[in-house]
């Protein structure tokens, strides 16, 4: 094994150990329509913003300790969960008394620290400056703009099993156009809705983290995640991929936004197994 292994918490009520870091600070430019007015993670998906949906994955699991790190238009997420209860539960406004009255709480079990790291500030970057709310232990890292149904147990289990210092889920994403089999002579056999792309796998985010990946994170505003650090993980063998075969969702454009939407007002979205 390559470095050291710091012992994970399996997953449990409230105050499990294990904490998790969500990057919610890029300005989404591929999706301008919505991020013109709002951080891509506050676009909505079925009413509810894609953050929360993320949030949700790993509440199902037990883990409700979050770390969200904030740069464009941060200022609307700390609104957000600041006023969480009268985005999400019946309310009674009493103004001459100046007291509001909750009905039927729907909120969750979260702990949310939100953490400003800079507007322009790159995502190794972000993750860097978390470091004081870490404590020092192994870790979740994700994206604020993918959803799927990932066995976070399972990831968890697999991170614990190999011991290197960042396990990253890989996936196959679907490709953009259906497509179709057809016989030698053209006939056409049967079509095919978006099936897997060109069979490479690509980082899907939903990360386990031991602290000593902070140590191959520079100083600095400029850091990507996915270059020096990566980097040099891979040349020190502490990079490991978790494969996943299911589900899995980035909203990168209006296209994207649309079908998530779509997904949701099915009744069945994949990736909500709670």
């Amino acid at each position: 094994m390559t470095g050291s292994h710091e012992t994970l918490d399996l997953p449990g009520k409230r105050g499990c150990a294990v904490k998790v870091v969500i990057l919610a600070g890029g300005k989404g430019t591929r999706l301008s329509e919505e991020t013109d007015i709002r951080p891509k993670p506050m676009v909505e998906i079925g009413g509810r913003p894609i953050l929360w949906h993320i949030m949700k994955i790993y509440s199902r699991f037990g883990f409700n300790d979050f770390v969200i790190l904030l740069g464009y238009r941060g200022y609307m997420i700390k609104e957000y969960f600041a006023n969480y209860f009268l985005h999400q539960s019946d309310v009674t406004i009493d103004l001459a008394q100046n007291n509001v009255s909750v009905h039927n709480n729907t909120s969750e079990p979260w702990r949310v620290t939100l953490l400003e790291t800079g507007a322009d500030t790159l995502t190794g970057s972000r993750v860097k400056r978390a470091e004081k709310y870490l404590d020092g232990k192994p870790f979740f890292l994700t994206y604020g703009d993918a959803v799927s149904d990932v066995d976070i147990q399972a990831l968890l289990t697999e991170h614990k099993r190999h011991g290197r210092a960042v396990t990253m889920t890989a996936v196959q994403p679907d490709g953009r156009f259906g497509t179709f089999e057809s016989q030698v002579d053209g006939k056409i056999i049967r079509f095919l809705e978006k099936p897997k792309g060109d069979g490479s796998w690509i980082n899907g985010g939903f990360f386990v983290c031991q602290p000593e990946m902070l140590k191959h994170i520079p100083e600095g505003d400029n850091v990507m995640l996915e270059n020096e650090p990566f980097l040099s993980m891979v040349q020190s063998g502490n990079l490991w991929s978790y494969r996943h075969q299911g589900f899995w969702k980035c909203m990168d454009t209006l296209r994207d936004k649309t079908e998530l939407n779509e997904m949701w007002a099915s009744g069945a979205p994949k990736w909500k197994k709670w």
